[in-house]
């Protein structure tokens, strides 16, 4: 299976380099100059885009504003390119719905395995995956990257959290410790300070109405990790 994947930079140099590495790895690439390329291109694409990648500086616009209006129209992962050394600015590209971010200069053997990485996450690469999950009433779709909650209301979930969740629903059960779940959904592993992961699931019980003193989805275990403890039901497409 040949997965499609479109890149904007603004980087003659850099986009054509980019095409002929991934092309060489089995991947159909499609390019873009600048934002008002990469919607045209988006349109036109979208429904057969495995990935996207954004890089955050374009002369007529900026990666941020195009992860919103992809996040407006389809859950595709989204990969960020930017040349900044401010963490802000991975942030905030992560809390708009981006998947992951890498910095420029990069090399791209680099990309390539985030990219697979993310194929991995997302079941882009599984033959015939579950497409949903059911548990305690909500519904995960992994097609559609989308939950829904008992009552029908769509829960809003960045790139990352919607990542977190569904490999807490497909390992339903077990105890999955932090760097596991660290490198399920970032790619690396968590520095000994690193407490975002902590404040991702706190996030995401937020999101899932779940009690943070006494979860019952996302249960803490106690110098071992975390567990999702709702029982889960997977329905094939």
């Amino acid at each position: 299976m040949t997965r499609s994947i479109l890149v904007v930079d603004d980087d003659q140099k850099t986009r054509t380099l980019l095409k002929t590495y991934l092309e060489k790895n089995n991947y159909d690439v499609k390019l873009a100059q600048d934002g008002a390329s990469f919607m045209a291109e988006f349109e036109r694409h979208k429904d057969e885009l495995s990935l996207v990648i954004l890089d955050v500086m374009l002369p007529d616009t900026d990666g941020f504003a195009l992860c919103q209006a992809v996040r407006r129209r389809c859950n595709v992962p989204i990969i960020m390119l930017t040349a900044s050394s401010d963490e802000t600015d991975r942030i905030v590209g992560l809390e708009l719905g981006a998947d992951d971010y890498i910095a420029k200069p990069y090399n791209p053997r680099e990309l390539l395995a985030r990219i697979k990485a993310i194929h991995r996450r997302t079941g882009a690469d599984q033959a015939n995956p579950p497409r949903y999950y059911q548990f305690n009433g909500f519904v995960l779709d992994a097609l559609e990257r989308i939950v829904t909650a008992p009552d029908g209301e769509l829960i809003r979930l960045t790139g990352m959290d919607f990542q977190l969740l569904r490999f807490l629903v497909e390992h339903a059960g077990e105890i999955l410790d932090r760097s596991l779940l660290a490198e399920q959904t970032r790619g690396r592993d968590l520095g000994p300070l690193d407490r975002s992961l902590d404040v991702q699931i706190s996030r995401l019980r937020q999101r899932l109405h779940d009690d943070g003193k006494e979860p019952a989805l996302i249960k803490t275990v106690r110098g071992a990790g975390y567990v999702f403890a709702a029982g889960v039901v997977s329905v094939s497409a």
